[in-house]
């Protein structure tokens, strides 16, 4: 089968696809994938920079995307991006919720500005994706949401318990609101462990990010294989409902 073929035959062509925290990592992969396979890509990120590198990578390997500044944390601005999707190509198919940090530390060094960043982006940032496209697609009658949670939404450990918190709560608005959605609307829950990203960036306590480091550095999956699991979900037909996949690299215990 040729490439042209295989993507004529995709279940992802021609879905027009939004991706929050695309500028790197999960998003950054997630998009070439996607794009790749023939999808129309909507970047939202919080510096434009490498989102307009990103989208010239993508429009250079002849498939479509546009991008935008979004911060998850603000409201307008994930109703903005959804907004430039359905501007741009007339339809939504797909919001990946998938922006998130992880500044672990032990709770009793009480980095509460911390805390407050995990709860803002990785579950606030979510319920605002939620609450920008749940009404488009609810008007167009079909629609997919992936939202990015965590192996450590399945488990913690100590210095992550905020951090897991969050995820946990990834897991549970995800899995309630594919409970009500119906027929016309997927919900699917991508389960990482560890990924080859820049996510120590955001741990203020020191000992805890070398260590974190370390632990990627020798045990990492790269980005392109939760891509590929976010691709599988959406390829599916529209009656077929990946409801969570669960991937980590086959060292993580």
């Amino acid at each position: 089968m040729s490439v042209e073929e295989n993507i004529t035959m995709s279940g992802i062509t021609g879905k027009v696809v939004v991706i929050t925290g695309a500028s790197s990592g999960i998003g950054e992969a997630a998009a070439l994938l996607l794009a790749e396979r023939g999808a129309k890509i909507v970047l939202g990120a919080r510096g434009t920079d490498r989102l307009e590198a990103l989208a010239k990578r993508i429009t250079e390997r002849g498939s479509e995307a546009v991008y935008m500044s979004c911060d998850v944390q603000r409201r307008e601005d994930m109703s903005n991006l959804v907004s430039l999707a359905y501007e741009q190509y007339g339809k939504l198919d797909v919001f990946i919720n998938n922006a998130g940090i992880m500044p672990i530390s032990p709770l009793d060094e009480l980095r509460v500005e911390d805390w407050e960043s995990m709860i803002d982006i990785n579950m606030k940032g979510v319920l605002y994706g939620i609450a920008a496209a749940l009404p488009v697609f609810r008007k167009q009658g079909f629609g997919h949401f992936v939202n990015t949670a965590s192996t450590a939404g399945h488990k913690t450990v100590p210095n992550q318990s905020v951090y897991s918190g969050t995820k946990f709560a990834v897991r549970a608005i995800s899995e309630g609101m594919r409970q009500e959605a119906g027929k016309q609307l997927r919900v699917t829950i991508i389960s990482p462990g560890i990924v080859q990203t820049n996510f120590t960036e955001s741990v203020t306590n020191t000992e805890v990010r070398n260590r974190l480091a370390a632990i990627r550095d020798e045990l990492a999956m790269p980005p392109n294989a939760v891509a590929r699991a976010i691709a599988f979900a959406i390829e599916q037909p529209d009656d077929i409902d990946v409801n969570e996949i669960v991937i980590r690299p086959t060292a993580q215990v």
